[in-house]
């Protein structure tokens, strides 16, 4: 899964949407996923990272992760799966 690669993202939590003109903010635990999605780190790498980050279990990490993940789907930041 990769973030469309025109996505801004701010330090601050600020996305915006060049295509469309949305803007969205985040917590900084959902700006740290969307900085590390730019750098095209796989979801491993991003499990891994968050979860010895931030001292969460692998499974609780992992359903906030697929509902941040969808949310940003629905939000068209996402390339599409081929």
């Amino acid at each position: 899964m990769k973030l469309k690669k025109n996505i801004a993202v701010s330090d601050s939590g600020f996305i915006f949407d060049p295509n469309s003109g949305d803007s969205f903010s985040m917590n900084p635990v959902g700006t740290e996923i969307v900085n590390l999605l730019k750098q095209e780190k796989d979801s491993d790498k991003i499990h891994d990272a968050m979860t010895k980050k931030y001292d969460v279990p692998p499974d609780e990490f992992n359903k906030y992760y697929l509902d941040f993940i969808q949310t940003l789907k629905q939000f068209n930041l996402m390339e599409n799966d081929d």
